[in-house]
C-alpha cells in the first residue's frame, strides 16, 4: 500500500505511540507486508527467527519488537506488539468504509461492460471495455478487471485475506488494504474465489482461465495463459509463472513457485516448488514418470512379504 504522501518515520512513530531508531526525517512512502516491500516501505517482524529477513528485505523502515543494530539507511520503530501497530497504521491510512449501495465510491466502470443483476461492486473498483460479470458476483475494494474479462456467478473478487495472529484470545485478522487485478482475456469460472492482497496485489495474468469453485489466496501471481480446473485451491504468496495447467482438486502450500509451463495432475498435493516444463502428480507431488514407479513398487509389496 503505497501512501498519498510520504510521511517522516517520526510522524508514524508518534501515530502509534513508539520510539524510533534512526534519522527522524527518514521518509515512508508506504506501507507492506513482507513479501511485496520495495524502498520506501515499513514492515513489521515480531519473531526473532524473521529479525534478519526483515532487516536485510527492501523495506527501509522495520516494525520490530526488540531494539537491534540498525541497518545503514534505515529505520527502526519499537513496538510491543508490531502486528497490532502495523494494523493500527494500515486501518488509519485505508480504513474500513462500509457500503449500503450497489456501487461503491470512486469506481470506473466502462459504458460496453455487461453488468448483470444482483452484481456487488466495491470502493474504488476499475472495470474495462466489454467485461463481463455475471449475476450474485461481488467484485470488491480496489479491483481492477481489464478489458475482455468474464466473471462467473456468484463468484467474489478480493474478499480480505486469510492472515491471522494467534493469541491467547483468539484469531486477529490481518487488515487487508491490497486488491486484486484481472488481466484482459481473463475468465473466472462461477462459485470462485480470489483473495485481495494483504497490501498488495493478487494478480491472474492475461488470457489465463480458471474453473468453477476454484480459490486463490492473498497476494498470489498467476501468469499469462495458465489453466485451473474445478476444485483447485493456491494458498496465499503463491507464484505460478506462465502457462502452467492445474488439473482439477489440486491443492498448493502457501510461498511455493511453479514454473512456466508445469502440468499437475489432478488431486495432487503441492508442498514445495516445482521446475517448470515438468509433470507432476501425488501428495506429496513428484515428476509423473517417478511417482507412477512409485505406485507400481507399493502394488508389488504384499506379494514381496509373501515371500518372506
Amino acid at each position: 500500500m503505497k501512501l498519498g504522501t510520504p510521511k517522516s518515520v517520526k510522524e508514524i512513530a508518534e501515530l502509534i505511540g513508539c520510539e524510533f531508531i534512526g534519522d527522524p526525517n527518514h521518509s515512508v512512502s508506504g506501507i507492506n507486508e513482507i513479501h511485496v516491500v520495495v524502498p520506501g516501505d515499513l514492515v513489521f517482524v515480531d519473531h526473532p527467527k524473521y529479525y534478519q529477513k526483515a532487516l536485510n528485505s527492501a523495506a527501509t523502515t522495520i516494525l520490530i519488537d526488540q531494539k537491534v543494530a540498525c541497518p545503514e539507511g534505515k529505520a527502526l520503530i519499537i513496538s510491543k506488539s508490531p502486528f497490532d501497530d502495523f494494523n493500527r497504521l494500515t486501518r488509519f491510512f485505508s480504513p474500513y468504509k462500509p457500503q449500503n449501495t450497489p456501487i461503491g465510491d470512486n469506481c470506473e466502470i466502462d459504458s460496453s461492460a455487461i453488468i448483470y443483476p444482483n452484481v456487488f461492486i466495491g470502493h474504488r473498483v476499475k472495470i474495462g471495455k466489454n467485461v463481463t460479470i455475471h449475476p450474485g458476483a461481488c467484485i470488491l475494494d480496489d479491483s481492477t478487471l481489464d478489458e475482455n474479462v468474464i466473471v462467473g456467478p456468484n463468484t467474489v473478487i478480493g474478499h480480505y485475506a486469510f492472515y491471522y495472529k494467534k493469541k491467547p484470545t483468539g484469531y486477529d485478522r490481518m487488515h487487508s488494504c491490497g486488491g486484486v487485478h484481472l488481466h484482459k482475456d481473463v475468465e473466472i469460472g462461477a462459485l470462485c474465489t480470489i483473495d485481495s492482497g494483504v497490501s498488495g496485489i493478487t494478480t491472474i495474468g492475461e488470457g489465463t482461465k480458471i474453473d468453477n469453485q476454484v480459490h486463490i489466496g492473498h497476494d498470489t501471481v498467476v501468469g499469462k495463459h495458465c489453466l485451473m480446473a474445478a476444485n483447485v485451491g493456491i494458498a496465499g504468496c503463491v507464484r505460478i509463472e506462465d502457462k502452467v495447467t492445474i488439473w482439477g482438486q489440486v491443492g498448493c502450500a502457501s510461498d511455493v513457485t511453479l514454473g512456466e509451463g508445469a502440468i499437475i495432475l489432478a488431486q495432487s498435493g503441492i508442498s514445495k516448488s516445482l521446475e517448470g516444463g515438468k509433470t507432476y502428480f501425488g501428495s506429496p507431488c513428484s515428476e509423473v514418470k517417478e511417482k507412477f514407479r512409485e505406485m507400481a513398487a507399493l502394488r508389488r509389496l504384499p506379494q514381496i512379504l509373501d515371500k518372506l
